[in-house]
């Protein structure tokens, strides 16, 4: 914990206040697991998806 206090207080995030920072600090988690989640049904149903490039 000591680790993420120093970046976030070394970071842009240290002169926003408190709720700022949870706010980012949601969103990001938010989006790095809608960003597993992804990866996670790719590769279990990803072999039933037809894929096709071109213009």
């Amino acid at each position: 914990m000591d680790v993420i206090n120093e970046i976030l207080q070394k970071s842009a995030l240290g002169v926003l206040s408190n709720a700022y920072k949870s706010l980012v600090l949601v969103l990001f988690a938010s989006i790095v697991t809608t960003l597993v989640i992804m990866l996670l049904l790719l590769l279990k149903h990803g072999s039933h998806i037809n894929v096709q490039f071109g213009y």
